[in-house]
């Protein structure tokens, strides 16, 4: 999360009212509600806790048994946690420490997953993450009945930083961020898509298994989004921030059909790029503050909003965050996004033919008083395909960035399982 217009605070308090409220009808705030049929237990990012803050979260489908399926989830600094369906955890994987005892250790932000990558003289699916804090990809193979599993690290142990020349780079920690994973159906390669932390930057990275069976990366191209934009009356506007950071993209989602890249620049909105990162990225839509001057002020770190000039959209509110297909077997389907700034997920058509035109928005809200929804979500992912008993319409899975677990002032983040019919039903 970064932070966002003052204006928005009383939005904000509004949304999240609404989004925790199980007892309010959908209709009263003119969107369809969808409710969770589970939680996964609340992190705490303090030392009790492990340094542990839920973001991102991925679906593997056991072919075998769909009902065995995991669901793979970031914990920045607390490392990954995996989740079976009843969203139980069945492992936990710290982050690895920095070099040195005053380098920044591993962070763990994104995750996605790449499916039949060849290692080893097999194939297999693994899980490739990026460690925000050592500028890393870190990648792990999975086998649902391993002893000590499901995931193994198999990363290559000579990886390069992906953006940082050095150690003091890396401190900075303009590092790697956002991540998609991407096979290229013609020749078959494999592919993560990275985002650069305070920068506009996304590399693609080619992953390459080793003769040992462990798996590496090598950097193909890198492109650069606008970090300021030319509004209809020639004046020139740059989303407000700190000192020295440029507007960052972290929610990425590569379309596997036609190898398309949505990546969500957070307070801009979403980018249709494609993703060998090559033709001109296309402005699929933009955030309501899209235009909007701000000043920073370093006395209370939050930008002060000038006068909208009435350029942004309609649908998202700042940040853009976790972006995830719900894709169907006709090539039809949406492209999902989290509208951090408001609670609630903007629905777009996945077909470029219709030019990702807006289709509808929904909540995940409370189902009850002891299992509520989602706020200021960062990462989605959406499955669809049956998963067993409990989930035969598929899954979604949203990061919940504020629980509430009556622990005193502990703040709690984690994530809910929401059933994917649901969410097709509130989309139609």
């Amino acid at each position: 999360m970064k932070l966002r217009l003052a204006t928005g605070a009383s939005a904000f308090i509004l949304c999240t009212t609404l989004a925790t409220s199980f007892a309010l009808p959908a209709q009263a705030s003119g969107i369809d509600s969808v409710h969770p049929k589970a939680e996964t237990a609340p992190l705490f990012d303090d030392e009790a806790g492990g340094d542990a803050n839920a973001d991102d979260p991925a679906i593997w489908r056991n072919s075998a048994d769909p009902g065995r399926s995991l669901v793979i989830a970031t914990a920045k600094q607390g490392g990954l946690r995996i989740y079976d369906l009843n969203a139980r955890q069945v492992q936990s994987i710290p982050a690895p420490a920095g070099p040195g005892t005053d380098d920044k250790p591993g962070r763990f932000n994104n995750v996605d997953l790449v499916q039949g990558l060849r290692l080893g003289g097999v194939r297999a699916d693994v899980a490739v993450v990026s460690d925000r804090g050592n500028d890393r990809l870190r990648i792990y193979r999975i086998d649902r009945d391993k002893p000590g599993g499901p995931l193994t690290d198999v990363t290559d142990p000579a990886v390069r930083p992906v953006f940082s020349a050095d150690q003091a780079e890396i401190n900075e920690q303009r590092t790697a961020y956002g991540l998609a994973t991407w096979t290229d159906r013609t020749t078959g390669r494999s592919y993560a898509l990275v985002s650069q932390r305070n920068r506009t930057r996304i590399a693609l990275v080619e992953l390459v298994a080793t003769p040992v069976g462990t798996i590496g990366y090598r950097q193909v191209r890198t492109l650069d989004l606008p970090s300021s934009f030319r509004l209809p009356t020639g004046a020139t506007w740059t989303p407000c921030a700190e000192p020295g950071e440029l507007p960052q993209v972290e929610g990425m989602v590569v379309d596997p059909v036609d190898g398309t890249l949505y990546a969500g620049q957070e307070d801009v909105g979403i980018w249709r790029i494609d993703a060998g990162l090559t033709g001109t990225p296309t402005l699929v839509d933009k955030v309501r503050d899209y235009g909007v001057p701000g000043t920073y002020d370093e006395q209370t770190e939050e930008c002060a909003p000038g006068v909208d000039p009435g350029f942004g959209g309609t649908h998202l509110s700042a940040d853009v965050e976790g972006l995830t297909l719900l894709t169907q077997p006709d090539g039809d389907g949406y492209l999902l996004a989290s509208s951090q700034g408001d609670d609630t997920f903007v629905a777009y058509d996945r077909e470029r033919d219709e030019d990702n035109e807006y289709e509808d928005a929904f909540r995940v809200a409370a189902a009850s008083t002891s299992l509520d929804g989602s706020e200021v979500c960062d990462g989605a992912a959406a499955l669809n395909a049956p998963l067993g008993t409990r989930y035969p319409d598929g899954l979604l899975v949203v990061q919940d960035g504020k629980e509430t677990p009556g622990d005193g002032d502990r703040e709690a983040t984690g994530f809910k399982f929401v059933d994917l019919g649901d969410v097709v039903d509130a989309i139609d």
